[in-house]
């Protein structure tokens, strides 16, 4: 489907149009996302998975209910049906609800102080003059990637001098 904004042809030389610059043409579509296919496939087999598997449920629900009633305890109970649940499999609950919480704290961490670009994984550590994010070394256009030496270091600090001491 055509983009509203693209131009089938170019304009000819008798338009008005014709001596527009280039900054005035309209962008060309953005090229196709690469691995679209691996993705595509991913999710049919995911897709296909997901319906062989619960289609075994449906077939042998009664053997499945009866595997998930003996390993989780509540089947030839104690003093009272759930008695073995809770001394056993659902004494687990309170651990996994703190790792559960401990795991979702520390991803929540890492995604605020990670670097802004998307897919970056690295601690963002620098901030982009003028703008609100945060990047890191590899990212960021002012920081070196193979570690500063002693000369950029002096030449940003009499660079950041200079500047703030002509405001």
């Amino acid at each position: 489907m055509q983009r509203p904004d693209t131009v089938l042809s170019a304009p000819s030389a008798t338009t008005p149009t014709a001596a527009a610059s280039e900054s005035d043409l309209p962008h060309p579509p953005p090229p196709p996302e690469e691995g679209r296919g691996l993705r595509v496939a991913l999710l049919v087999v995911l897709a296909v998975v997901a319906v062989v598997g619960l289609s075994l449920l449906v077939a042998y629900f009664a053997t499945a209910r009866h595997w998930f009633a003996l390993h989780t305890g509540i089947l030839n109970g104690g003093p009272d049906h759930y008695y073995n649940f809770w001394s056993g499999f659902g004494s687990d609950l309170g651990e996994a609800t703190l790792i559960t919480a401990v795991v979702v704290g520390v991803y929540t961490g890492v995604r605020k102080a990670n670097c802004h670009t998307r897919g970056c994984w690295r601690i963002g550590r620098h901030h982009l003059d003028g703008t609100p994010y945060v990047l890191c070394r590899h990212h960021h256009p002012d920081v070196p990637n193979k570690g500063a030496s002693h000369e950029h270091i002096v030449h940003e600090y009499l660079r950041l001098r200079d500047r703030g001491s002509a405001h």
